[in-house]
């Protein structure tokens, strides 16, 4: 297969041309956002969804959430990623697929059915997580394209892939945002830089390798701005594959935590990765992928049989 969005191979880095719509879908009465809201997603790249979840569904992602954490021990020990020099939980992978509220909630019509007309195709997941970001200790997570890890190291074809973030605390200007450059999208940033074999051991704690270098970061910040969505727990943050983004280390008391579900479409589903010869593990990069179905109705909690 061509490598349209060929990185790291060069000793300097370029922006390339996007090859690929943002909006797959053509917007038309009775879909799951507005025109206005379609729109924006387009131009920027990113889009906030207030208001999704009522309070009890945001109580029960909270309690459910804060189980894994609290309880880990039914969870596959490589799919928690703790901090660098420490055993604080920094994010727990493949959530849809070891917790039965989340896999409910990856499949909930009020973001898989948004997913599912952005993309124009039948979604699965990608990947999926809980992150948490702990008061005054939580570390950060520095810039960079998502779509340029997925396409080097996990063979993602093209730019028809979005991410979902839940928001399942308040997320402030002060306690370690997500941040997000406004219309990077619209352009490839290519990294420098081979990438070792096994990456992923030390990338999910500090990414290295396919961070963007810093003079094109700042002109890319200094043509479109940074913007840092915000909002209360059951916010919902959706942005584009290739939309450059991240965020600062909190500081404050006030932790946070979100649940955070790739949606890829079907047609673009993995090839063999455009940069090292091994794959990542499937809880990152999931290939045995089932398409999503989704479902319509509130999240509740389901009683264990006696």
């Amino acid at each position: 297969m061509d490598d349209l969005y060929p990185s790291r191979r060069e000793p300097t880095p370029s922006l390339l041309p996007r090859h690929d719509p943002v909006v797959h879908g053509r917007w038309a009465p009775g879909a799951p956002l507005s025109d206005e809201q379609t729109r924006f997603y387009d131009t920027n790249g990113y889009l906030v969804l207030e208001n999704v979840f009522d309070p009890a569904e945001i109580a029960l992602l909270q309690s459910g959430s804060m189980d894994l954490l609290a309880n880990p021990a039914g969870l596959d020990r490589e799919t928690i990623i703790t901090e660098r020099g420490s055993d604080e939980v920094r994010s727990i992978f493949a959530i849809h697929a070891q917790n039965e509220l989340l896999g409910r909630l990856a499949a909930d019509s009020r973001i898989a059915g948004v997913a599912r007309f952005l993309l124009d195709d039948d979604v699965y997941i990608h990947q999926s997580r809980l992150n948490y970001k702990p008061g005054f200790d939580g570390k950060e997570f520095y810039w960079h394209s998502d779509f340029e890890t997925w396409h080097v190291e996990d063979g993602m074809p093209r730019m028809r892939a979005l991410s979902m973030s839940i928001l399942l605390a308040e997320n402030t200007a002060n306690n370690g945002p997500l941040m997000v450059i406004p219309g990077s999208h619209r352009k490839y940033l290519t990294c420098v830089g081979e990438t070792p074999e096994n990456h992923y051991r030390s990338s999910l704690k500090k990414q290295e390798y396919g961070v963007p270098d810093r003079e094109m970061l700042t002109a890319l910040a200094s043509d479109h701005g940074i913007v840092a969505p915000t909002g209360k727990a059951g916010t919902v943050v959706l942005f584009d594959c290739n939309t450059m983004h991240g965020s600062n280390g909190n500081i404050t008391p006030f932790p946070r935590s979100n649940a955070f579900f790739v949606f890829n479409a079907k047609a673009n589903s993995l090839v063999e990765p455009f940069g090292p010869k091994s794959r990542r593990p499937d809880f990152i990069a999931d290939r045995a992928f089932t398409t999503v179905d989704i479902v319509k109705g509130p999240l509740v909690r389901r009683e264990r049989a006696a």
